[in-house]
């Protein structure tokens, strides 16, 4: 290998409680893609925040270029030559797509002024280079998040990297944008930019990465060449289990529940919002996982939101034989519905508050009696939950914001249980998860409708409708092109689906 570009050296860092990473080095050389994993907690996303300058590691050393380096912001690190990609795209919305790619280093007239002419320019030029064709002057928070995220990629290359930390980049990408991806993947590794690779899709690490590093409860527990380790070996190395003991557990989650001619317990007819939604029917049933297939940008999440109220919606949602006439997330829940939204971080999880006061939120009205809530009751509530779930927090007062993100997920499962819901609307539950995670939260949907919850499962990973539906509803451009159950329920049958021409088109 040639001389590391990086150079991580016996790293460790402790947070109150919590020992987040324990002796962990890591090398990475110029041109290699190298894979960074482990099951969420595992101490990946403390390892990049040490390298690029949000923390301070409290032993060991990072050398990058061949001298020891300590950055006090990210900033340090990207003028440095340090690029980061994060999972959920860390830019200005408000701004355009312009000012978000060259934030920070603008181009100036001769006056010091920003020369906003060259600047959309350039970004348009640049963003072609991607496949993206947008008008460079439109606020970011236009664009979907498929192309936010590559417009984060795109600001993480215009500068002068020598190494891009890509923190679950394909999370909200299309497949025709994951392709683009690889490809630039492959053109930085070329031009000898080594790529760090954080992803919980094993096909990308085949596809794209030389060597791998597993991180588990802090440590390091391998580092060798990825082609050398096959896939069950990769997966027992993060869980910790042996290879027979994986195979045996399995970790694609649940089988098919037969709801036979059970009433629904939902009723969707005719849903319809101007440009998004196009007289969407289908009925959900209780102990029935129902899926929303479709590419990103097919009405999914909308659908969704326009169930539980959160989005305004022509049509009529029937809850439990009674029919919802005015809509509203608080009707919803006294309804007996509940959501886990896409996007965590933004419509989730509020991060200043502790686990604790995360997961009784939604379930506060019930636990106070005269205005004054139950700290007993909380405590019940959340033990049970935490136990359940398995969250791993240092204690229920930690900042929900210190963990993982599979634990912040489960945190935010835990708030909706806690109510027992009727329905439960999940919106890409497993994005952005280790395998592990991904596997306990799979079991615990299906253990959910095993137990008589009717759920509605909307996933960008066919693999897991496949797996964890009975029926999909399949839908393109805002309307429902197809409907699958039982043997029909594959792959190809949704991908056939995909490619008619809705309706109202």
């Amino acid at each position: 290998m040639n001389q590391p570009v990086l150079d991580v050296r016996g790293v460790s860092r402790r947070f109150p409680g919590v020992l987040a990473l324990d002796d962990v080095s890591l090398t990475v050389a110029p041109g290699e893609v190298h894979a960074l994993v482990g099951e969420n907690g595992a101490g990946k996303s403390t390892l990049i925040k040490i390298l690029t300058g949000v923390y301070r590691p409290d032993a060991g050393e990072v050398h990058y270029r061949g001298e020891p380096v300590a950055f006090g912001r990210p900033l340090d690190a990207q003028a440095a030559g340090i690029s980061t990609i994060y999972q959920e795209v860390n830019l200005v919305p408000l701004m355009s797509v312009a000012r978000n790619l060259f934030l920070g280093r603008e181009p100036r007239t001769r006056l010091g002024l920003i020369d906003v002419a060259r600047m959309n320019r350039e970004a348009a030029e640049q963003l072609a280079r991607y496949g993206i064709e947008v008008d460079v002057r439109l606020p970011l928070r236009s664009l979907g998040l498929g192309a936010q995220q590559m417009v984060a990629l795109a600001r993480a290359v215009a500068v002068d990297a020598r190494v891009v930390i890509m923190d679950e980049p394909t999370s909200s990408l299309e497949p025709r944008e994951v392709d683009t991806l690889f490809r630039v993947v492959r053109e930085l590794s070329g031009r000898g930019i080594a790529i760090v690779y954080v992803s919980h899709r094993l096909d990308e690490l085949y596809q794209l990465c030389d060597r791998v590093t597993v991180l588990r409860d802090g440590r390091r527990v391998h580092t060798g060449e990825l082609a050398q380790l096959d896939r069950l070996s990769l997966i027992s190395l993060m869980l910790g289990r042996d290879a027979a003991e994986v195979r045996r557990d399995g970790l694609t989650g649940f089988s098919a529940h037969d709801a036979g001619d059970v009433e629904p317990i939902l009723r969707v007819r005719d849903l319809s919002r101007a440009h998004q939604l196009h007289g969407i029917s289908f009925d959900v049933r209780p102990g029935e996982v129902t899926g929303l297939g479709g590419l990103l940008g097919s009405g999914r999440s909308e659908t969704a939101k326009a169930v539980v109220g959160a989005l305004g919606a022509d049509g009529e949602v029937t809850m439990a034989g009674r029919r919802l006439t005015r809509r509203s997330p608080a009707a919803a829940i006294r309804a007996g519905m509940a959501m886990l939204p896409e996007d965590r971080k933004a419509e989730g999880i509020v991060p200043g508050l502790s686990v604790r006061e995360n997961i009784v939120l939604a379930a506060m009205p019930t636990l106070s009696r005269f205005g004054v809530v139950s700290r007993a009751r909380q405590d019940r509530i959340v033990d049970t939950f935490m136990k359940r779930l398995r969250i791993k927090a240092a204690s229920p007062e930690q900042k929900v914001s210190e963990l993982s993100g599979g634990n912040q997920q489960k945190v935010l499962l835990a708030r909706w249980l806690c109510l027992h819901p009727r329905l439960l609307l999940l919106d890409e539950p497993t994005r952005g998860i280790d395998v592990g995670a991904k596997a306990e939260v799979q079991a615990l949907i299906d253990e959910l409708a095993a137990d008589g919850l009717a759920v509605v499962l909307i996933s960008s990973d066919l693999e897991e409708l496949v797996e964890g539906a009975d029926r999909i509803v399949v839908l393109r451009a805002g309307a429902v092109v197809g409907e699958l159950a039982g043997d029909d329920v594959t792959e190809d049958n949704i991908m056939t689906a995909l490619a008619q021409e809705p309706a109202h088109d």
